[in-house]
């Protein structure tokens, strides 16, 4: 039996040479999630010696990151705003450029007391959660396509103790929604049919073609969105929608065209537009 310390070195060293990106942190988190050892037990205490079940588990844990298989996937959860997430093959993989859209949404809600806000594909739940987390005053409604990725967000949102301010339906966009909300969240499909076969193995052959595939130019959803905002904006209300690289210029057209104001594009950590901010204009 080897110890957690030299188990996490060794399995980094592997998966670095097959070249993945982040390998001591895929390391770390894996030994971690198969001896339930803290971050302070890994520092005081490397020389714990792992079980063969231990040791088992993580092999087969390997076998499946070599294979591409994201951690998050692995582990079936990912940590989004501080805040644990279940994930599927019926989600997208919650990525930490997407926080960009929580802390845009949170600045745009500022003045704005007891808000209704909705998350319009919804998928896991983690953007509008993540807002009912931050705001005890508000109250939301997710939406998706997916039956499937509906089911995860109710129960991520039961973990969470959100059930009460969250509720869920099935829909397309804002088809057959009735109200009007003081903020919309979403984020869409934006990846160009053409584009998937391209992307990494991480996500092409995990994350759920219907959340990415935004169409022959990768608008679509886009389009969509602006159409439906109109409706269901309270006057003066926002909406947060998520770009992809390089979508900054068409989205806005696309928005202002519907008569939607663009009020400012919020770029993630690393410079890329990531939020776009839009409103209701007040009759």
């Amino acid at each position: 039996m080897t110890s957690r310390d030299h188990a996490m070195r060794m399995l980094g060293w592997r998966l670095r040479q097959a070249g993945l990106a982040t390998p001591e942190l895929d390391a770390r988190v894996l030994v971690q999630a198969v001896t339930g050892a803290s971050d302070i037990e890994m520092v005081r205490e490397p020389a714990t010696r792992m079980s063969a079940a231990e040791e088992e588990r993580l092999a087969g844990y390997e076998r499946r990151r070599l294979a591409r298989e994201p951690v998050s996937r692995i582990l079936g959860v990912r940590e989004f705003w501080g805040l644990p997430f279940a994930v599927t093959p019926a989600t997208l993989d919650p990525r930490p450029d997407s926080e960009t859209l929580v802390e845009t949404a949170l600045a745009a809600l500022r003045e704005v007391a007891a808000p209704r806000l909705l998350d319009l594909g919804t998928g896991t739940g983690c953007l509008l959660l993540a807002l009912l987390h931050e705001r005890p005053d508000a109250v939301g409604t997710g939406i998706d396509i997916s039956a499937e990725a509906l089911a995860v967000a109710v129960s991520n949102a039961a973990r969470l103790g959100l059930s009460g301010r969250a509720a869920f339906r099935a829909g397309n966009w804002v088809q057959d929604l009735e109200g009007s909300f003081d903020l919309v969240i979403s984020n869409p499909p934006y990846i160009s049919s053409g584009e998937i076969s391209t992307l990494e193995e991480e996500v092409r052959a995990h994350d759920p073609v219907l959340a990415l595939d935004g169409g022959a130019d990768g608008l679509d959803a886009y389009r969509a969105l602006a159409a439906a905002l109109p409706d269901v904006l309270t006057q003066g209300g926002s909406a947060v929608i998520e770009l992809g690289a390089g979508q900054a210029d068409d989205v806005t057209a696309i928005f202002e065209a519907a008569g939607l104001a663009v009020l400012r594009v919020v770029p993630d950590l690393s410079g890329v537009p990531r939020a776009l901010v839009a409103a209701r204009p007040r009759d």
